[in-house]
This record gives structure tokens, C-alpha cells and sequence, in this order.
């Protein structure tokens, strides 16, 4: 029996890497042995139907987690389609009241399987999960019911009154993905901390440079960001005739774009420079861009996990003398628009590098900045 599910993991494996690009990179070889042959077989086929890299991964996360809960809750992988009961008991285990809690143990998760997710590094929270957590899981759950040609019971009205009765009894005040914008000053103390000509922060410097002057791009596209997505454009005139150098960065597909729309932005000056020079102490001639640096300095040929660039993040604004509780890698997502604001840049043009396509979201950053700098706000 264990040569065989040593046989059927190494099959597995070897599936997913022909779709690893798009796949969580810390999780690859557990997923191998997490998902079941039709999960990986799903998934091939989600790739091949052109569904969005960051939807994807979001969803292959998610299918990961629903295994192991499924697997430490019933002892077998996920039932598809999944019965109303389970659907129900997720609710149950991940919204609870921690109050209640403290008066019944049986309340919530149970302890055992408590354990066993937190053990497999699949549950990291304290307390309940956030309700938009349990919405998307289930969203994306429904989702790999469809396409497996099956109907679930998501639309249930037990289920829609589980979730809606759970998130009554215990209100959760809306958190900012970041509660301060790294905006121009910050980014400067950030850079900083970034002098030296280490590779460490060569590369970090490369990061935070290109991530806010390519409009704040999301933690996800920066990790993923390949060799292959940067062209080489035309010197732009700057100050004094002076030219300066000019990327292109190809996104093609991203969270804000339609399908098969390929988004667009551009770098110039410094953030060039910048790139630049970590391609070249790197040696990065292809593949990811942004890579893992060992202990010993070595560069790894892999991208960087997403979590890494929040962390990198955090770390610069610690050793820049900031709270690193009040940043995190979005900071430069919405940095970058209150900066353009600050600096009178057009919303337009600001959300033509931003890619963002609601006007009344990107125009939040800019009516904050009126505000601050209007006479309202100046009466003493």
C-alpha cells in the first residue's frame, strides 16, 4: 500500500509541476500529497480554461485547506459534492463567538481538529476566521463543485442563515489592509535602510521601488513577476534633456482587467536603475524575477512566496525606526495613490499606472488629500 501512495503522490507531483507556475510555491510538494488525483486533474483543467494566476492560486490554497479540515473532521477527503451538514459544520468550526467559548469548550472547532490544522501550518488564527474568509472558501468550494459538473448546496437558505445569524452574534470592526500608506517620505526612510551592496539589499531596494512606482502593485504580482514580463522601451527625456531609462512591465492578466486584456505599466528613471542592478548582481537572465536569498547568500532559481514581500516589507519599516504593525506590503498600493494625489498628479493618469478601474475607489485617496490640505481643515 505505501509504495503505491508513494507511486500515486510522485504522479501527483509531477502534475503540478506542469502547472507550477500558478500554484502557492511554499506548499507544491504538500499539496502532492494533500490533494486527491481529481483535485490535481481540476485544477489542470481550470489552468487550461484561462482562469486568472492570483484567482487561481486563491483557489488552490483554499482547496488545500478544505482537504486537511475535511481529512482531520472525517477521517476521508471532501465528498463532491459536499452534503448540507458539512457545509454547515465548516460554518460552525470557523464563526464562533469567543465569549461562548470561554463557558463551552465544545464551542467552535473542536480541539482535536484545532490541532491537527494548526499542527499542518493550515490554521494560524487564535480566534474565529473573518466572515469574508468563510464567504470566499465557500465561494471558491461552489466553484470546484461546478466545474466538476455538480450541484451543491451553497445556495441553501440553512446555510445563508448559518452565516448571516454567526456574523450578527459576533460584529468584527473592518481592519485597512494597512493602517498607513507608505507614501513618498516613508518609501524614502525605507530605501534607507537599503544603502548597502549586499544582495539582500540590492534586491529589497529593487522591490520597494518597483512595487510603488509601477503603481502599488499587489504583493502577488511583484512575487510573480518574470523575466520575461519586462521589455526594454525607448530613454525618456527627463530634466536638462537628460535621458532616462524606460521598462515596460506586461501584467497581463490581473485582478482589475477583463479577460484576455493585457495590462501594462511603466517604469522610469531611478525604479529602472534599480531593477536593474539586481538583475545583474543576481544574475537573472530568465524566470522570476524576485528571488529567496539564503543565509549564505545564495539565490534561489524559485519566486518569491507573496508572504515574503510583506515580511520584507515590515522588516525595512522596523529598521527604518516605524512601527511595523502599522505597514504591511498594500501600504505601497495605497501609497502610491495618496502620493499622486498629495503631488496634484490627474486621477486618470494616476490610475492608468494603478490599474485601478473604479473611479470612486482611487478618487477616496484623492478627496482625503483635499481635505487634509484644504481650508476645512485649517480653521485654527
Amino acid at each position: 500500500m505505501s509504495v503505491t501512495l508513494s507511486a500515486s503522490v510522485t504522479s501527483r507531483a509531477e502534475a503540478l509541476d506542469t502547472i507550477a507556475a500558478v500554484l502557492p510555491i511554499d506548499r507544491r510538494d504538500k499539496l502532492a500529497e494533500l490533494l486527491t488525483d481529481q483535485d490535481v486533474e481540476t485544477l489542470r483543467h481550470l489552468v487550461n480554461a484561462g482562469m486568472g494566476d492570483n484567482t487561481l492560486r486563491a483557489l488552490t490554497s483554499d482547496l488545500a485547506y478544505l482537504e486537511a479540515w475535511s481529512l482531520a473532521v472525517t477521517g476521508s477527503a471532501l465528498p463532491w459534492p459536499a452534503p448540507e451538514a458539512l457545509l454547515l459544520k465548516f460554518v460552525a468550526h470557523h464563526l464562533w463567538d469567543p465569549q461562548q467559548r470561554e463557558n463551552d469548550p465544545e464551542h467552535g472547532m473542536p480541539a482535536d481538529v484545532e490541532d491537527v490544522m494548526r499542527n499542518g501550518g493550515f490554521l494560524r488564527s487564535l480566534g474565529p476566521h473573518a466572515p469574508d474568509t468563510v464567504r470566499r472558501r465557500l465561494a471558491n468550494w461552489s466553484t470546484l463543485t461546478k466545474w466538476r459538473g455538480l450541484d451543491g448546496a451553497f445556495a441553501s437558505p440553512a446555510l445563508k442563515s448559518a452565516i448571516r445569524l454567526a456574523v450578527r452574534a459576533v460584529p468584527r470592526p473592518r481592519r485597512r489592509k494597512s493602517a498607513k500608506a507608505v507614501t513618498g517620505d516613508v518609501l524614502a526612510r525605507l530605501l534607507a535602510t537599503c544603502r548597502s551592496d549586499s544582495l539582500r539589499d540590492i534586491r529589497d531596494r529593487a522591490i520597494l521601488m518597483v512595487a510603488f512606482a509601477s503603481g502599488g502593485r499587489r504583493r502577488s504580482e511583484v512575487a510573480g513577476l518574470r523575466r520575461e514580463q519586462v521589455t526594454v522601451e525607448a530613454p525618456v527625456t527627463g530634466e536638462d534633456d537628460i535621458p532616462l531609462p524606460s521598462l515596460a512591465i506586461h501584467l497581463g492578466r490581473t485582478k482589475n482587467s477583463g479577460a484576455g486584456q493585457d495590462e501594462v505599466v511603466y517604469l522610469t528613471g531611478r525604479p529602472v536603475d534599480a531593477l536593474n542592478a539586481w538583475l545583474t548582481a543576481a544574475k537573472v537572465d530568465g524566470g522570476s524575477v524576485f528571488r529567496a536569498i539564503d543565509r549564505w547568500g545564495n539565490v534561489s532559481r524559485r519566486a518569491l512566496d507573496p508572504k515574503a514581500v510583506n515580511d520584507i516589507v515590515k522588516r525595512r519599516v522596523a529598521a527604518a525606526g516605524l512601527e511595523p504593525g502599522e505597514f504591511s506590503a498594500h501600504g505601497l498600493r495605497s501609497g502610491y495613490l495618496t502620493e499622486a494625489a498629495n503631488r496634484r498628479i490627474p486621477l486618470l493618469e494616476a490610475m492608468e499606472q494603478s490599474r485601478h478601474r473604479s473611479v470612486q475607489q482611487a478618487s477616496s485617496y484623492y478627496n482625503n488629500a483635499d481635505r487634509r490640505n484644504g481650508p476645512a481643515a485649517r480653521l485654527l
